[in-house]
């Protein structure tokens, strides 16, 4: 079994494959606003220097954001056409699952925050359950603020990480028992995608490619424009 997984939800491209048992090899680039150029050629070299070829595959993972509209957009349809094209399952997973499961081994309550930009964040809150995490809330994009409020109210130990936890750093001071991640833990990770992935291949959790869509939270600048211009 070999698995090709993607994610662009934020500035990074990521792109992995993995076999039944481990990541046989990864890429990932932090080139802002370049997902479409960067992409193609990183599945294409992976492929090359790890001897593949695209019918040895034998499913799709996709990391279908929350996250930054273009470079999401690029992924998941790049993920959609391969799987269609190739004619093997596409398996969806949240890049703010990715976050959260590679802290999965800690007590606190575990709050993945990915930098939205407009000065909000994309966040969702999980808890450790025996082989991973799970997830308590709603993905929702809010600001720091309106995160930290929310967090304060809880008055549980929170372990936040992503880019967005460490942008607005200093607005989450007031949190008396919170913990960050490490700048290494900014983004989602693919090689976090490939075990989860993995695990949904192995239950056939795969999903259709029509049924598959950036998970965006908010309109574009271009639709909040346009509604603006309508009223």
């Amino acid at each position: 079994m070999l698995l090709l997984c993607l994610d662009t939800a934020t500035p990074q491209v990521g792109v992995a494959i993995g076999s039944d048992d481990q990541v046989i090899g990864r890429i990932q680039l932090a080139r802002p606003q370049h997902h479409a150029e960067h992409l193609a050629p990183a599945i294409a070299y992976l492929l090359e220097q790890l001897d593949l070829s695209l019918d040895q595959l034998s499913a799709i993972g996709v990391g279908i954001g929350p996250g930054l509209f273009t470079g999401l957009r690029v992924g998941v349809t790049t993920a959609k056409v391969m799987a269609q094209a190739l004619r093997i399952p596409l398996i969806a997973v949240p890049s703010l699952d990715l976050l959260a499961f590679e802290v999965r081994y800690t007590d606190r309550l575990v709050v993945p925050a990915l930098d939205a930009r407009r000065g909000e964040v994309f966040y969702a809150t999980y808890r450790q359950v025996p082989g991973g995490v799970q997830r308590l809330s709603e993905y929702e994009v809010g600001t720091p603020a309106d995160l930290c409020a929310e967090l304060m109210s809880r008055s549980e130990e929170v372990l936040l990480l992503g880019d967005g936890a460490l942008r607005y750093r200093e607005q989450f001071y007031d949190l008396e028992r919170a913990e960050f991640g490490p700048p290494g833990l900014s983004y989602p990770s693919v090689a976090a995608l490939v075990e989860l992935a993995r695990a949904k291949f192995q239950r056939e959790d795969f999903a259709q490619p029509r049924d598959v869509h950036p998970l965006y939270l908010r309109l574009s600048d271009a639709e909040m424009n346009w509604v603006k211009q309508a009223r």
